[in-house]
C-alpha cells in the first residue's frame, strides 16, 4: 500500500494519519498530537495541541509544562478528527498509558504504544482491541524474554533487602523513575509495610501515583535524612543515572541491584556491575506479543522499535502479513528516558546534596 492509501504512515514528524490530520507520539513539532503515554520518547514538548488519557495528565503536565494545551480523554471516549474517530484504550504499561484506536470508513487500525499484558497494581490492565492493522512495539521481541510474575519478583527484592539488612548493608535498587519504581513500591505491599527511601527524582512521580489512588509502601526522600544517617538495612530506590554519582557515596558498603527486563540475560547484570538483577519489565514479553497479535485478529502487523526483524520474520513464517515500521523511539528499558529530569529540583544525582 502507498502512503496515500494507508490509514497511518511515517512522515518526517512521526506516525501520521492523513485522513484525520494528526500524529501519534510525534518526535517533531506538529499541530495535533495524540499521545500514548508520558515517557519522554513518546511525549515531547512543543506540539500545537495534545490529546491523552485523563489519568496520565499529571505526568504530562510535569513533563510538558503546566500550561501545555492538553485534552484529557477517558478510555473509550470517541474523539472526532474530521471523518476519523479516535479512541484510547488501556495499554497496561504505566499510569495513563493507552493504545490508539483509529477508525475511518470501516477500517480500524490500532497503535499499541508501549504495552504489557502482565498484572500490575499501578495501572488498568491491557485491553484487547480488535483491528485490521496492529502497530506493535517490539522492545523485547525475542523468544528468550519471558517474564515471571511481578509479585514474585517483588518477593525476591524483599528477600534480598532482608539479606542486606542481616549483613548490615544498605540495599540500593536502581529502576526507572516513572512506572517501574511505582510498580515495585506497590508490589512490595504484599510483603512489608516498612518504608523505602527514594532518590529525589522519584518523589514527585510517586506522589502522582498516590494521588491517583495507587497503594504503595511508605516512602521517605533521602534528602529528608541527615548526612550522618546510618542507612544499613534500608532499601533505597534510585534511577540508573545515580549509579556512580556523588549521591551514591553516602550509602556505605551498599549492595546494588537493578530491576529491568534486560536482567533476563545474566550477562547484562555482570556488564553493568550490579550485585543482583531482578527481571521486571513494563513491556510485553515474547509470548505476550504473539498472544496479543492473535487476540486482536489483525490481518496485518507493523512492528516498531526493538527486535522488529525477529518478530516480523516469525510472523511471516506463520503466514501473517508483517513488516517493520522504523520509528525513532528510544527504549524505556535501556535508558532512563530522562524520567529523572521531570522530578524537578529533587534530582540529587546531579548535585550530591542530601
Amino acid at each position: 500500500m502507498t502512503p496515500a492509501t494507508e490509514l497511518i504512515h511515517l512522515d518526517d514528524h512521526g506516525l501520521y494519519c492523513p485522513a484525520g490530520d494528526f500524529h501519534v507520539d510525534p518526535w517533531r513539532r506538529v499541530p495535533r498530537a495524540v499521545i500514548t503515554h508520558g515517557h519522554g520518547d513518546h511525549a515531547r514538548p512543543g506540539m500545537g495541541h495534545y490529546w491523552a488519557e485523563a489519568s496520565g495528565l499529571p505526568i504530562l503536565r510535569k513533563r510538558l509544562g503546566r500550561y501545555a494545551p492538553i485534552d484529557g480523554v477517558a478510555y473509550g471516549e470517541p474523539i472526532p478528527f474530521g471523518d476519523v474517530t479516535v479512541s484510547l484504550h488501556s495499554a497496561g504499561h504505566i499510569l495513563g498509558s493507552a493504545q490508539v484506536r483509529i477508525e475511518h470508513e470501516g477500517r480500524v487500525w490500532v497503535v499499541s504504544g508501549d504495552f504489557k499484558r502482565d498484572a500490575d497494581p499501578t495501572c488498568p490492565p491491557f485491553e484487547v482491541v480488535p483491528c485490521e492493522v496492529f502497530i506493535t512495539e517490539a522492545t523485547f521481541a525475542y523468544p528468550v524474554y519471558r517474564w515471571p510474575e511481578g509479585r514474585d519478583v517483588a518477593g525476591e527484592i524483599h528477600a534480598w533487602w532482608q539479606e542486606c539488612a542481616a549483613a548490615g548493608r544498605p540495599a540500593v535498587l536502581f529502576s526507572y523513575a516513572l512506572g517501574k519504581a511505582q510498580r515495585i513500591l506497590a508490589e512490595l505491599t504484599h510483603y512489608t509495610d516498612a518504608p523505602v527511601l527514594l532518590h529525589g527524582a522519584m518523589v514527585d512521580l510517586v506522589q502522582i501515583y498516590r494521588d491517583a489512588g495507587v497503594s504503595m509502601v511508605p516512602t521517605t526522600p533521602v534528602s529528608d535524612l541527615g548526612r550522618k544517617t546510618d542507612f544499613a538495612g534500608r532499601l533505597v530506590l534510585a534511577p540508573p543515572s545515580a549509579a556512580g554519582s556523588k549521591w551514591l557515596r553516602r550509602f556505605k558498603n551498599a549492595a546494588t541491584g537493578f530491576a529491568s527486563g534486560w536482567m533476563q540475560i545474566r550477562g547484562n547484570r555482570r556488564r553493568r556491575g550490579y550485585d543482583r538483577g531482578f527481571v521486571l519489565s513494563d513491556h510485553a514479553d515474547w509470548p505476550s506479543l504473539l498472544q496479543t497479535i492473535e487476540d486482536c485478529g489483525a490481518r496485518r502487523v507493523l512492528a516498531t522499535h526493538g527486535n522488529t526483524d525477529v518478530l516480523v520474520r516469525h510472523l511471516q513464517e506463520l503466514g501473517i502479513d508483517a513488516g517493520p515500521l522504523r520509528a525513532p523511539y528510544g527504549d524505556a528499558e535501556d535508558a532512563s528516558q530522562d524520567e529523572e529530569s521531570i522530578g524537578g529540583s529533587g534530582d540529587e544525582s546531579n548535585t550530591g546534596d542530601a
